[in-house]
């Protein structure tokens, strides 16, 4: 199980560049094509050149939390990554109409990786920095397909059934 703790000290690395973010993502792309695949190929009209970023970024950041963790990741393929976005999806459209907050409830129940998946919900709760360095906020269109790939990234990663 991933806690709070690993989460804040890979973060901390990413901050303080230990972690180069550049060199991080191309592993990332090498490593798990599809799910890198899954983060930068799909969102093209969804989602803002800022969102897009974030996405990756927050990828790339739970890449190498569950690596830390489990090292040694089995590649997951496009076809696994296809099955669980689906279930996800699933999950996502039975609540449809509810808060944003609320309809993430259903994913927290009985979740091992709870602290992971909060670290999403914060992540996309909040303004973030551009490249730029400049604050923006989130568009309400952009943060449920965004949840539910990082949703889907974190189950592949962890092999963990919704």
């Amino acid at each position: 199980m991933i806690t709070e703790e690993i989460i804040d000290q890979t973060l901390e690395k990413f901050e303080d560049q230990t972690i180069d973010t550049e060199k991080a993502a191309i592993e990332f792309a090498q490593r798990q094509p599809g799910l890198f695949s899954l983060l930068t190929d799909e969102n093209e009209g969804i989602l803002s050149e800022d969102e897009q970023f974030f996405l990756l970024y927050l990828g790339v950041v739970i890449f190498n939390i569950v690596d830390k963790v489990m090292p040694g990741l089995p590649t997951v393929s496009v076809e696994e990554i296809a099955a669980v976005e689906e279930v996800n999806w699933g999950i996502m459209d039975q609540t449809a109409g509810q808060p944003f907050n609320q309809r993430l409830d259903p994913f927290f129940e009985n979740y091992e990786e709870e602290d992971l998946l909060a670290f999403v919900e914060d992540a996309l709760s909040s303004e973030v920095e551009n490249e730029d360095g400049d604050l923006v906020s989130l568009s309400p269109e952009g943060v449920e397909p965004m949840f539910v790939m990082l949703k889907t990234a974190i189950d592949v990663l962890t092999k963990q059934e919704s």
